[in-house]
């Protein structure tokens, strides 16, 4: 079976809009939205904002790439961010993150990230085989 592109979502983030609701919500907001690995991650990090917004941009993309948004049945927890051995970011999908890829025949997952001091940005690619839906 030939694999495809079968689709492609983008997000952009302020990382000041990232820094505003971790100095408001804290604990809360990162519970509600990142796994206990990214907290980890991003909060060793010297500017843990930019990590975060990095990550929320990715499960924006993610959430693009599906045609949902946010509250479209997938929590953004399960929605994350690794970086394999050599610094590449990967996906980990849980849960119903994981179970509408596999219903929808998405056989891989792609993410790149870019950030500097003021935005976040990522890409997310989901590629499956040709009539796999």
């Amino acid at each position: 079976m030939d694999e495809m592109i079968e689709s492609v979502g983008i997000d952009l983030v302020e990382v000041k809009r990232i820094e505003k609701i971790l100095k408001k919500w804290g604990e809360k907001f990162t519970g509600r939205v990142f796994s206990e690995g990214e907290i980890i991650y991003c909060s060793k990090k010297a500017y843990p904002s930019i990590h975060y917004a990095a990550r929320f941009a990715v499960k924006e993309a993610f959430l693009k790439c599906l045609g949902v948004g946010i509250g479209g049945g997938i929590a953004l927890k399960d929605i994350e961010v690794h970086n394999s051995d050599d610094g590449r970011p990967e996906l980990h999908l849980h849960r119903n993150a994981k179970h509408i890829l596999k219903d929808r025949g998405i056989t891989g997952t792609y993410v790149s990230i870019s950030h500097t001091n003021h935005y976040a940005t990522a890409i997310v690619i989901f590629e499956g085989g040709f009539g796999s839906k």
